[in-house]
C-alpha cells in the first residue's frame, strides 16, 4: 500500500477506554483507508462557479459627510489580545471615533496578554496608509497633544451601542477632552446602520494594511507556494496547540498522557468548567486532528499531489500527531519551511508578526481551511468573502465529529461520498444559509451582486450552522467586567 495514499483512521474513545500515549496508536482500534492518489472531483472543489457574480462594495452612502475640523476631543484606545483580536478592536475603534465626532490617537496594542509581544501599532501595519485612507471617516493623529498628558480612562461593556457611547462617553469626552478606552476587544454592538457598517469594511479590508516588510515576507511565500505547486494551493489554519485542546475539553486518543498535560492547562482558566468530551464531541465543539482534516480534504477531492502550508503554532504532540496529515499531503509547508532563518529573522520574536504572514499567505491562498472558530479564522472568511467569495472550507464539525467514530465501518468511497454530502453548507459559497450575524466574519452588507448591483441577499442554502467556541476570547484571561 502506498503510504502518500493511506492514513490511519482512529477513533476517539474516552479516555477511560482507551489509554494511549500520544502518537502512539493501538492496532485494533484503527482501519487503514486507501484514498486515491488523484482526485476525482472537478475543479469547482477549488472555487464556486457563483463567486464571480459578487464583489466587495464599501462606499457610503450619500448622506454621509466627511468630519468635521473641531472634534468632540480626542480618543485613545488599547486594543486587547492576539493580532486579530487587536484587528478587531482597531476596527470598532474606528467606528465609535465617527459615532463620538472625535479624534482618534492610533490605537495603542496589548503588550502584556497571553501572546506577550511588545509590537507596536507601526511595527504591524501601514500608519500612514491607515491615516490617509480613513481621512473622509474620521480625523486620526499618531500622538495625544502633550498638552493633554492624563486622559481620563474609562472601560465601556461588552456590545455596547452608539446610544450607549453617545449617552455615557460623549459627556466625559467633551468634558476632559480625552478619553482612553481600557480592554477595547468586542465593546461595539455587531449591529450598526448601514454606514457605520460599511464603515467597519473600509477600516478592516481597506485601511489595516501591514507594513512592507511584513507584506514582502507574505507575498514572498504566496509567489513560492504558486511556484511550486503550478499556480494553486491550499492554506490550512490548523489550530491544535495545547491550550485549544486543553480549553475544549475533549479527548483525542492520547491516554494518560494526554489526560493530564491537558488538565494541567486548564487550571489556566480558574472557572471553566468541566465538560464531558463524548458531549462535546457530538455537539461539534471539538478541533478536528490533524489526520481527521486531512481525510476530509481528501475525501473532498483533493489529490495527494495538492500543495498545503500549514498555518499554526507549536502542534500538541509534535511531528508524531502531524505524521497521517503529511502522508496524505506530501507537499506540506510552513512559513519556517519556506523561508530561511535569515529571512525570517526580523519577525521570528514577535508572535503578532507572524501571524500576520500567515494571515497573507492563508488570505491569497486558493482555498482557506480552518478547523477552529477563533478571531484568524473569522476575520479571514469575511476578507475571503469580501474578496469574491473565495473558497474557504470549515469542518461541519458538529456531523464530522460522531461521524468520524463510524469511519472503521465503511471502506473509502462510501465515506468519502457521505463526507462530500455532510460537508455540503460549508464550503464558502456565496448563498450558504448561516445563523451568524458577526460583521467580520459575514460582511453581507459589504457584499454586492454584479448583476443587480444590490447588497447580498437570498435564500440562504446549507447545513445547520456549528457553534465552536471562540477560544481566543477565553486566553486573554479578561478581568470581570461591571
Amino acid at each position: 500500500m502506498d503510504p502518500r495514499g493511506a492514513a490511519r483512521a482512529t477513533t476517539h474513545s474516552s479516555p477511560r477506554s482507551q489509554r494511549r500515549a500520544p502518537g502512539k496508536q493501538s492496532s485494533l482500534a484503527f482501519l487503514c483507508f486507501t484514498a486515491p492518489l488523484q482526485s476525482s472531483t472537478s475543479d469547482n472543489i477549488w472555487s464556486s462557479k457563483l463567486a464571480d457574480y459578487y464583489y466587495g462594495c464599501n462606499k457610503p452612502s450619500s448622506n454621509y459627510s466627511a468630519p468635521p475640523y473641531a472634534t468632540n476631543g480626542f480618543l485613545l484606545i488599547q486594543a486587547s489580545g492576539g493580532l486579530n483580536q487587536q484587528r478587531i478592536g482597531i476596527t470598532d475603534a474606528v467606528v465609535v471615533a465617527r459615532i463620538l465626532n472625535a479624534t482618534l490617537v492610533v490605537p495603542s496594542l496589548d503588550h502584556t496578554s497571553f501572546w506577550k509581544d511588545n509590537s507596536n501599532f507601526s511595527d504591524i501595519f501601514d500608519i500612514d496608509w491607515f491615516i490617509a485612507t480613513l481621512a473622509q471617516d474620521v480625523r486620526i493623529v499618531k500622538e495625544l497633544p502633550t498638552r493633554l498628558k492624563n486622559p481620563i480612562s474609562l472601560r465601556v461593556p461588552r456590545k455596547s451601542t452608539p446610544h450607549y457611547y453617545q449617552k455615557s462617553v460623549l459627556p466625559t469626552l467633551v468634558r476632559k477632552n480625552a478619553v482612553r478606552l481600557t480592554k477595547f476587544d468586542y465593546r461595539l454592538a455587531n449591529n450598526l446602520s448601514t454606514d457605520l457598517q460599511k464603515l467597519r469594511c473600509r477600516v478592516n479590508y481597506d485601511a489595516l494594511q501591514f507594513t512592507g516588510p511584513i507584506e514582502g515576507m507574505g507575498r514572498t511565500l504566496v509567489q513560492r507556494m504558486k511556484s511550486m505547486s503550478g499556480g494553486r494551493f491550499i492554506a490550512l489554519h490548523l489550530r491544535y496547540e495545547p491550550d485549544m485542546l486543553a480549553f475544549s475539553g475533549c479527548y483525542y486518543g492520547g491516554g494518560d498522557r494526554e489526560v493530564r498535560e491537558l488538565a494541567s492547562i486548564r487550571k489556566r482558566w480558574k472557572n471553566l468548567r468541566v465538560r464531558s468530551p463524548e458531549r462535546e464531541r457530538r455537539n461539534g465543539k471539538c478541533p478536528l486532528t490533524p489526520m481527521e482534516v486531512g481525510l476530509m480534504l481528501r475525501a473532498l477531492g483533493f489529490s495527494n499531489e495538492t500543495y498545503l502550508y500549514v498555518a499554526s503554532g507549536d502542534i500538541y504532540g509534535g511531528e508524531s500527531t502531524l505524521a497521517p496529515l503529511r502522508a496524505l499531503f506530501p507537499h506540506f509547508f510552513t512559513k519556517e519551511s519556506l523561508a530561511s532563518d535569515k529571512e525570517m529573522e526580523q519577525f521570528s520574536r514577535y508572535s503578532s508578526r507572524m501571524a500576520a504572514i500567515d494571515y497573507i499567505v492563508c488570505n491569497q491562498s486558493d482555498v482557506f481551511v480552518t478547523n477552529n472558530n477563533g478571531n484568524m479564522a473569522r476575520i479571514l472568511a469575511g476578507h475571503r468573502r469580501y474578496a469574491g467569495h473565495k473558497r474557504t472550507i470549515r469542518p461541519n464539525a458538529k456531523k464530522l465529529g460522531s461521524f468520524f467514530g463510524l469511519r472503521q465501518e465503511m471502506g473509502w468511497e462510501q465515506f468519502a461520498a457521505k463526507l462530500r454530502s455532510l460537508q455540503k453548507g460549508f464550503m464558502g459559497d456565496p448563498m450558504e444559509r448561516s445563523s451568524r450575524r458577526d460583521i467580520f466574519e459575514n460582511p453581507r452588507v459589504c457584499i454586492c451582486d454584479k448583476t443587480h448591483e444590490v447588497e447580498e441577499r437570498g435564500e440562504w442554502m446549507g447545513d445547520e450552522e456549528d457553534e465552536l467556541f471562540n477560544i481566543d476570547e477565553v486566553l486573554l484571561e479578561h478581568e470581570p467586567d461591571e
